[in-house]
């Protein structure tokens, strides 16, 4: 007697029948975090053309020079002559010495808000007590909704005059001592120094280093710190053989990402940085910086000098860009290195 093989089940095609319930949805939501993104790199293309194109003249009439030149003499005919808004001969507006103002100034913040920064993160982690670690970091992240004004005006009206006593007693320290001589003294020595905005940038940027830092040592296994300890190790080895490895890239991405913050600063800089120009490693000495100078002079800017004051926005927009790309590539090695197990 002959079987009759059973029928098989005929395969229904994905489109047939209704589909899953929210598959329209996730793709429009997959568009539109598409168009936001798409819409941040659009606005900042945005950003940068218009800015090169309102600072052409300055580029094009001196070239690199305007970059690695570091005369900057504001020396412009008056308004209501025929030359208005051009350069009276012997001026000159280059970029550089602003520029070194602005790294060395960002130099010192860093230098001072990195130990407090990553000193605090770990307090607020691993080392205080946890009766005491959330109020320490409500007052930390309290400082960063602070107005720059605010600091800038406190450090005007309460720190400089103060603090120019200690400068004194700092530069007659150092005094003869080859290269420190150089370095701690003022030529004229005054509260409104490179110092003093390095102080005043660095209470600004340790509410975000620590943060930053708080959230990487966070990530740190709780085993791999137990382990530690369990080995013998006191709580400084666990923390230097457990914690800083694992936490490394984290941490040079925030601090990374501090510096960015500190070199675009204006307000603050502006009021106590003085208004010297030029190129020198006296940290008790007026200096500029890339943006304090343009909050100074492009209210009253007009012709080559407001070219010029544009340009120097889009010089410190490059420089910010490449600082917060080189945080990026360093955080996603440490992820690399991380997910490898090295």
């Amino acid at each position: 007697m002959a079987t009759i093989a059973p029928e098989r089940p005929r395969s229904r095609k994905l489109s047939e029948g209704p589909k899953p319930p929210g598959r329209e949805r996730d793709r429009v939501f997959r568009w539109f975090t598409f168009l936001a993104a798409l819409l941040v790199l659009l606005i900042l293309a945005l950003i940068f053309v218009s800015t090169v194109n309102q600072s052409w003249d300055w580029f094009s009439t001196r070239g690199l020079r305007a970059v690695f030149s570091s005369r900057w003499n504001q020396k412009v005919y008056p308004r209501g002559t025929a030359n208005a808004g051009q350069p009276i001969p012997g001026s000159g507006f280059g970029a550089w010495a602003l520029i070194f103002g602005t790294l060395y100034t960002s130099f010192v913040a860093i230098l001072l808000a990195v130990p407090l920064s990553v000193g605090i993160a770990l307090f607020t982690t691993d080392v205080g007590p946890r009766w005491l670690r959330n109020p320490v970091g409500y007052v930390v992240d309290l400082l960063a909704v602070v107005p720059s004004v605010v600091f800038g005006l406190w450090g005007v009206f309460v720190l400089a005059t103060p603090i120019r006593n200690v400068y004194q007693s700092v530069a007659d320290f150092f005094a003869g001592v080859p290269v420190l001589d150089k370095i701690f003294t003022g030529n004229p020595l005054l509260g409104t120094s490179v110092m003093t905005a390095g102080l005043i940038l660095a209470i600004m940027i340790t509410p975000i280093i620590t943060s930053l830092t708080r959230e990487v040592l966070a990530t740190v296994p709780i085993a791999q710190k137990e382990g530690a300890l369990a080995l013998g190790a006191t709580r400084w080895e666990m923390i230097r053989g457990a914690i800083f490895p694992h936490s490394r890239s984290g941490i040079v991405a925030s601090v990374m990402i501090g510096l960015g913050r500190a070199m675009g600063e204006t307000i603050a800089v502006a009021l106590v940085i003085g208004a010297a120009v030029r190129v020198s490693p006296a940290l008790f000495s007026p200096n500029n910086t890339l943006a304090a100078i343009i909050a100074q002079n492009f209210g009253e800017a007009q012709g080559i000098q407001r070219s010029a004051l544009i340009g120097l926005g889009v010089v410190l927009f490059v420089i910010t860009l490449l600082v917060n790309v080189m945080a990026r590539a360093v955080l996603n090695r440490g992820e690399r290195r991380l997910a490898a197990g090295k």
